[in-house]
């Protein structure tokens, strides 16, 4: 056995030998250069047509991502709505809830300047308005004055209304109002119209039921 060492190792030896020389007679191989294409007149308008279209998915991403955003904005809007609508809800519930609305039905003899609104001899609101303001009250537009809450039973409600009257003088004028306060919720108008009669402005206090 010992005998045979030898000659596997010279086996082996030679074996590698010729393996060596056959990878050592072949050539390298050499890189591939790509033979030298002279531009056409046609290919260099191709290429930058095609430029625009390599940009296009570059232009999409921000488009995307501004829908997104809108989206958001609109989540947004209607979170703060729910909002709004629960913390009313909370701060008023139903069944003790009053609201005030001011109005106006033509008002060419009357020019609104503020108005004042009492609860039970009590001031809960002082409102002055703004030359825009009017004029959406006069497109039909109806303001909520005051939001509270009211324990059930008989209360009163007095308005004060100053602003310009007929031949540009000044003009203040309350109206009154006594109501039952149950245990649905309360909405009350205060309505300012023009008396073509009389030839001046009217006030008045509707209660809906």
């Amino acid at each position: 056995m010992s005998a045979r060492i030898p000659s596997l190792i010279a086996s082996a030896a030679l074996a590698l030998l010729l393996h060596a020389a056959a990878w050592s007679a072949e050539p390298p191989p050499q890189p591939a250069v790509p033979s030298p294409v002279a531009p056409t007149p046609s290919a260099a308008p191709a290429a930058a047509a095609a430029e625009p279209k390599e940009a296009a998915p570059a232009a999409a991403a921000p488009a995307s991502l501004d829908n997104r955003i809108q989206d958001l904005k609109g989540d947004v809007i209607r979170l703060n709505r729910d909002l709004l609508v629960l913390e009313e809800e909370l701060l008023f519930p139903a069944n003790t809830q009053v609201a005030v609305f001011v109005s106006m039905d033509v008002g060419k003899m009357f020019d609104l300047d503020s108005v004042q609104i009492k609860l039970d001899d009590k001031v809960v609101t002082n409102y002055l308005y703004t030359p825009l303001e009017v004029q959406a009250l006069h497109r039909g537009g109806v303001q909520r004055a005051y939001l509270g809450n009211l324990k059930a039973g008989p209360h009163e409600i007095v308005a004060f209304f100053t602003g310009g009257g007929p031949h540009a003088r000044d003009y203040k004028r309350g109206t009154t109002i006594k109501f039952d306060k149950g245990t649905d919720p309360k909405y009350i108008e205060l309505r300012i119209k023009d008396s073509t009669g009389k030839l001046q402005p009217e006030f008045d206090v509707k209660v809906w039921q």
